[in-house]
């Protein structure tokens, strides 16, 4: 297992991804591409597969060759757009508690959506909105790149060694190490690989992000 970074400041940060770490949208997910794919006469298990893996540009290209990508897109949008509106799906349990009971400042939301969708998803699931939200739109390299999350910690102010990354996928727990922050890994079975440390759901770690982000030296590394 890949050793953490030593926290070296007084002050840790959060860094938290979205869908599938603080809001259970998978069905909502299979459903828009399963809508999509159809829309195209595609195979929608197969779509959905690709699209696991990969940046929307990428699945149509791998799906769609011969579509135009901006059309493709523009149907997804629409896609997603409506199921902000009309989908049903709600925050994992201990999202709320936990985000309620961190310093205003001290974390943020590091998203491969748009931040009108998860404003509209949290607005309806009741969990705050920080003040730092870093989506797709605001940096060309999305995960695994580690672009997304060394964006949001400059825009805390943080330094990569005092940031904790909760991730439910291998990409972005690969841009979380990339970055040089401490990756814990929720809402999975088994550990993805490289985490530091796995929750098999968000409400077992919550005592544990606290204490981080706290300072606590009950979770910091030997």
């Amino acid at each position: 297992m890949i050793s953490e970074p030593r926290p070296s400041g007084t002050t840790r940060y959060v860094l938290f991804d979205v869908d599938g770490t603080l809001i259970d949208a998978l069905d909502n997910q299979r459903q828009v591409w399963r809508t999509w794919a159809q829309h195209y006469g595609l195979d929608p298990d197969e779509v959905h597969r690709v699209a696991l893996r990969t940046r929307p540009v990428e699945t149509f290209a791998q799906v769609a060759p011969d579509r135009d990508p901006q059309e493709c897109l523009a149907a997804l949008h629409a896609l997603e757009d409506e199921d902000v509106r009309t989908g049903v799906y709600g925050a994992f349990d201990g999202g709320s508690e936990l985000l309620a009971a961190l310093r205003p400042g001290t974390w943020a939301l590091v998203t491969s959506n748009y931040e009108h969708r998860v404003r509209g998803r949290f607005a309806r699931t009741g969990l705050p909105v920080p003040e730092v939200v870093v989506d797709a739109a605001a940096v060309e390299e999305g995960k695994p790149s580690p672009v997304p999350y060394l964006r949001a910690a400059a825009r805390l102010g943080a330094r990569p060694e005092d940031c904790l990354v909760v991730e439910d996928t291998p990409s972005g727990v690969e841009a979380g190490l990339r970055a040089g922050m401490t990756v814990w890994g929720v809402n999975t079975v088994t550990a993805v690989a490289g985490v530091h440390r796995h929750f098999g759901t968000l409400r077992e770690a919550v005592g544990d992000i606290l204490a981080f982000a706290s300072g606590s030296p009950a979770v910091r590394p030997a």
